[in-house]
């Protein structure tokens, strides 16, 4: 997989081995391998989605036109 994989690309591999675990066809040490690849997954996803709401702005209509403002999670 390419180190700067997009989050279309990471959530599809994701779900590959969700499908391969749910199967049930893998023995335990294969089980435990994918596990640990999907954990690694998971975290570039979330990584991802952090990195993305960061560069989130808001555009708010002023007196004098569009202002940008950083965008707030509440």
């Amino acid at each position: 997989m390419k180190e700067e994989a997009s989050f279309e690309e990471t959530i599809k591999n994701l779900e590959q081995i969700a499908n391969e675990l749910e199967k049930g066809d893998l023995n335990l040490d294969e089980s435990v391998t994918k596990f640990e690849e999907g954990m690694k997954l998971s975290k570039m996803c979330n990584d991802i989605l952090e990195s993305a709401e960061k560069r989130i702005s808001i555009l708010v209509k002023k007196d004098d036109g569009l202002t940008e403002e950083n965008f707030n999670v509440e």
